[in-house]
């Protein structure tokens, strides 16, 4: 069978050639990126510079904070979380000088129910119910928590001195917030680590971030904070010095968040950075090892991963084109560049799974006689090593940083499911590229948020409940023991 003078075999090897060159290329390209911010890592790590610094968890526990200090938490139908969130926080958080603001909707009471149920006495806790019917967006969400600070800050006289930022499912750690005003002394914007709980009920969907954030927020954000760059922040475990947030607002007409934003939290802290703030990425281990992080259970289902993902996808690499734009400097366009390798990440991996079922078309084709084996050029064979050999090292990279954290097991864990999280990249792309294109034709942003109905309080070390370890007890501070 013939088509345009071309045999259909002929046609098929040229498809496959084209596809190997295009997702060899650009796998190359992204290794290459990768393995930049690799050698600045380690260079960093082995010269002294980027280290993970020792303290004592329990002291900072009890560590009076050097000025007032404001909590927001947005909430929308959160009554499965939210209650254990505040009685965790308000338990090892034992300065009295912080307020945390807990946002919900007037059409939501069971999450106003849950809120009040666990609201005691504790003048530390402030429920604010918004103007308006959810779901908004969570940076509008925001906005009217920070409106409730202004107010209160109007009546005590005086300003709170930082504000930092939570979600509802969150885990926070009992010498993070210490931690974080200590940061806010010298810079404008901190962000701890986020430290994703492995689910015993999702091994391969749910789990699959532990790896994602482990390699993150252990290299990748140590190398922007080391170099200088804006830190992007996370939501969760963030805080920012209250004269920031105040230019902020000024800048926006009042309030610090656009409600139009679907990734608040990442322009955040790309703003503060843009205003000329300083920020810092603190990274700190207490004295069983256990990291001072933000825990929590990601979602465990494969469309609500896909969704969550797809937010993050169009936020940052889609809106942020025109919200955030490129930065200034070759530094910052690095990382924005970085920041937007997602719906080109996902088309290429598209590609490169796509190149692999032709390759096994191929070859089945090949051995029963139907057509001659596909001949790769020197130039294709030299492209092929190179990126094989940059995939063992992203393998031993992923399989390393994820161990650390969470033992050998999930380590080897991380390693098997990469072709999970892949395609759950190739989906959330997918999906994020129409969704842009749809907010382009004029839809409304919604909070196109995630349902939280497991919280990680009762699988607890005793150092995040609070309370002196016993000399005797085991060590279970380690991540792995909990799943």
């Amino acid at each position: 069978m013939t088509l345009a003078g071309l045999e259909l075999w002929q046609w098929f090897a040229v498809l496959q050639h084209e596809l190997l060159l295009f997702a060899g290329i650009f796998f190359l390209l992204g290794a290459i990126d990768d393995l930049a911010i690799d050698i600045v890592y380690f260079w960093r790590r082995l010269s002294g510079q980027a280290r993970t610094i020792r303290v004592d968890g329990e002291m900072l526990a009890d560590e009076a904070l050097s000025g007032d200090a404001a909590i927001f938490i947005p909430a929308w139908h959160e009554d499965a979380v939210i209650g254990d969130t505040i009685s965790h926080a308000l338990n090892v958080w034992r300065q009295q000088n912080i307020t945390l603001y807990v946002g919900c909707y007037p059409n939501d009471p069971a999450t106003m129910a849950a809120v009040m149920h666990v609201a005691s006495d504790d003048p530390r806790l402030r429920l604010v119910i918004h103007d308006r019917d959810g779901p908004t967006t969570k940076a509008d969400c925001l906005n009217r928590l920070y409106r409730a600070l202004e107010a209160d800050e109007l009546r005590a006289g005086r300003r709170v001195r930082m504000v930092l930022f939570h979600d509802a499912e969150d885990l926070v750690d009992p010498a993070g917030l210490a931690l974080l005003d200590r940061a806010i002394r010298v810079v404008d914007f901190a962000q701890l680590p986020v430290l994703p709980m492995p689910r015993v009920d999702s091994r391969w969907i749910g789990s699959h971030y532990c790896e994602e954030f482990a390699e993150a927020h252990a290299k990748a954000m140590v190398v922007r904070s080391e170099l200088g760059a804006a830190l992007p922040a996370a939501g969760v475990g963030c805080a920012v010095s209250r004269m920031a947030l105040l230019n902020l607002a000024d800048s926006r007409g009042g309030v610090p968040f656009a409600a139009d934003s679907l990734t608040e939290d990442y322009e955040l802290g790309i703003a503060i950075a843009a205003q000329g703030g300083k920020s810092r990425f603190v990274r700190a281990r207490a004295e069983d090892g256990s990291l001072i992080a933000t825990r929590s259970y990601f979602p465990a289902r494969l469309d609500q991963v896909v969704r969550q993902k797809t937010r993050w996808i169009h936020g940052i690499a889609l809106q942020g084109w025109d919200r955030v734009g490129w930065g200034r400097s070759p530094l910052e366009f690095w990382m924005r560049m970085r920041d937007r390798r997602g719906p080109l990440t996902a088309l290429v991996l598209l590609a490169g799974y796509a190149l692999l079922a032709l390759a096994t078309l191929g070859w089945g084709a090949s051995l029963a006689g139907l057509m001659p084996p596909v001949a790769l050029t020197p130039m294709l064979e030299s492209l092929l090593l190179a990126n094989f050999g940059f995939f063992v090292w992203r393998t031993v990279c992923r399989f390393a940083f994820t161990s650390r954290e969470y033992g050998v097991l999930e380590g080897l864990r991380a390693v098997l499911r990469i072709p999970v999280a892949n395609i759950i990249t190739i989906m959330a792309g997918r999906r994020a590229v129409m969704a842009y294109l749809r907010t382009l034709k004029g839809s409304a942003i919604e909070w196109d948020k995630t349902d939280h109905g497991a919280h990680p309080s009762l699988t607890l070390s005793k150092r995040l409940k609070g309370k002196r370890p016993d000399s005797a007890a085991p060590d279970v501070g380690r991540t792995e023991n909990w799943a």
